[in-house]
């Protein structure tokens, strides 16, 4: 296999494995969590989830199904990306594996805390029903902050992606200038969220339209059409 063959390949797996990241975090977060978690309503959170276990159950799933898929992918931008800057690619690759794979993976537990609370795991005799769906809620929100402090080290790593997608002879400048939006987009809104809070709703509208065009747009260059020049002015590495 030529390097540019291989180049292409890795590259086209990556945006295989940015597909299945794209439609199961989607699934996760917009469609179960986004759909049975009502803000502020323990009560109503409560009996959305209950009404849907197996559901909300799957989210998790999806959610853990997609880091996985995560660590695929930073490790195969690093090789597409290597030619590049080794050190570029290494720094991006190790700020997506911590976003996702670690600290995104480990805030499953706080889905899961919620949904074990409102299964009655583990007994809890001296609080109320009342407050059980509180402390539910809580774990639930306490899920989101997690996922805003994942993004802090996703924004960091979509702009180095960015940076080392432009100075790539095998990518076009246009779509390094969109990951770079998006990691500036990430960061707004942890900006937002921690420091900012009356732009929260501001940032979340940025980061739907950088990051959604931004990541969108990369798995599908990446899926179809790999690598866009010859690799003989990097090699493949």
């Amino acid at each position: 296999m030529t390097d540019t063959a291989l180049l292409r390949s890795r590259a086209r797996l990556a945006g295989l494995l940015y597909l299945v990241i794209i439609v199961s975090a989607g699934f996760a977060e917009g469609f179960v969590r986004g759909g049975l978690i009502v803000p502020g309503d323990a009560a109503a959170t409560a009996e959305s989830i209950r009404a849907a276990t197996g559901l909300f159950r799957f989210g998790l799933f999806a959610d853990l199904l997609a880091f996985v898929a995560d660590a695929g992918v930073a490790v195969l931008l690093y090789l597409v990306l290597r030619p590049t800057s080794r050190t570029l690619a290494l720094l991006a690759a190790a700020f997506r594996l911590v976003a996702h794979p670690a600290i995104g993976a480990l805030n499953l537990l706080a889905h899961q805390a919620g949904l074990s609370l409102l299964e009655g795991r583990p007994a809890m005799p001296a609080f109320s029903p009342e407050q059980i769906e509180q402390l539910a809620l809580l774990a639930l929100d306490l899920h989101g902050y997690g996922y805003v402090i994942a993004g802090a080290f996703f924004g960091v790593h979509c702009a180095l992606l960015g940076v080392l997608l432009l100075r790539s002879v095998h990518f076009p400048g246009w779509l390094g200038a969109l990951l770079v939006a998006a990691g500036f987009g990430y960061l707004f809104e942890v900006t937002a969220v921690f420091a900012a809070p009356g732009l929260e709703a501001l940032a979340a509208g940025v980061v739907v339209v950088t990051a959604g065009i931004g990541e969108v747009v990369l798995c599908l260059y990446l899926l179809i059409v790999g690598v866009r020049r010859d690799a003989a002015a990097e090699g493949a590495g």
